[in-house]
């Protein structure tokens, strides 16, 4: 196997450190171009990406010699698994190493949205003194329903356990998880009992648009809604109607349908969007610290030393 790695995107040096004391050369170019590195990567045993950079099958059958490729973070959704892994490709990420990071930012979103810290700050500094109409919720005794509870539902749970609430969660592809932060339900539990529901599950051909206006309609009780993994796992619009209805009570999301300028200004829903103030919004930043920065590429070295 050749012992050299393409890096194709910003990542922490720790990484280079540790896989160059294992034998490999490291070629960064964090800012190399798509046509740039179809024409290099047969010379490259591994890869390392993040979120930028499409590994397809065109880059897949151009990458003669990969045997492994390392995904700098935890969501797989920019590379034909299917493909690599026919191909004996080994695929490693890392969800370990920011799941702390997503776990915290969902609480911190939780716990604005339930006391409108952002409205009433903008308040005050506008000479505005509104005590009782800034009124907030207590997450005590209310119930979280978690939908996918992998590492970063159980982080997402363990971090809710100071505070007295009632945590749930549902995964299509996990049974018997059940333990000491959460109790396994059924989907329709987590749509009759749940006063906040989460959103932790990786974007597939079935997660692909799954919260729309149906989804919603059959909740119980007015919610608040987390996303912090993908953004077309939740269709914006729905959420904005379920805001008019009196479904959803206020929702932070860190990730959209659409990302970034230009493209996300033109969206039809966009202006109703940022207009609201029941909605908190965060760049795509949950799992995004200057800690998990580095506990990412240190988790990648880690399972890279494995194989």
């Amino acid at each position: 196997m050749k012992k050299n790695i393409l890096i194709v995107d910003d990542i922490h040096p720790i990484f280079i450190e540790q896989a160059e004391a294992m034998g490999y050369t490291c070629d960064y170019r964090p800012t190399i171009k798509p046509d740039e590195a179809y024409e290099i990567l047969s010379n490259y045993g591994g890869m390392v990406i993040r979120s930028k950079f499409l590994v397809d099958k065109k880059v897949l059958d151009l990458s003669t010699d990969l045997r492994f490729i390392c995904r700098a973070g935890a969501g797989m959704d920019n590379i034909d698994e299917a493909y690599a892994i026919a191909k004996g490709i080994i695929l490693i990420n890392a969800p370990e190493g920011n799941m702390d990071a997503v776990g915290e930012h969902a609480v911190g979103m939780l716990l604005s949205l339930m006391n409108n810290f952002n409205r009433a700050d903008a308040e005050v500094r506008n000479g505005l003194w509104k005590r009782e109409a800034n009124r907030g919720y207590e997450l005590r005794d209310k119930t979280v329903g978690i939908i996918g509870y992998g590492f970063m539902g159980g982080s997402f749970a363990r971090k809710l356990s100071g505070f007295g609430v009632k945590v749930i969660g549902y995964d299509k592809y996990k049974t018997g998880f059940s333990d000491q932060y959460v109790r396994e339900v059924s989907m329709e539990e987590i749509v009759k009992h749940s006063d906040v529901v989460s959103f932790h599950v990786p974007l597939t051909p079935e997660t692909n648009g799954l919260v729309d206006d149906e989804y919603l309609f059959h909740f119980k009780k007015p919610i608040f809604l987390l996303n912090t993994s993908r953004g077309k796992v939740v269709k914006t619009q729905a959420v904005l109607n379920a805001i008019r209805d009196g479904k959803i009570l206020g929702a932070g999301l860190d990730v959209l349908e659409v990302e970034k300028f230009p493209a996300l200004g033109e969206q039809l829903w966009f202006s109703e969007l940022k207009q609201s103030g029941r909605v908190l919004l965060t760049p795509h930043v949950a799992g995004w610290t200057f800690d998990s920065y580095r506990r990412i590429s240190e988790v990648m070295a880690e399972k890279l030393a494995k194989i």
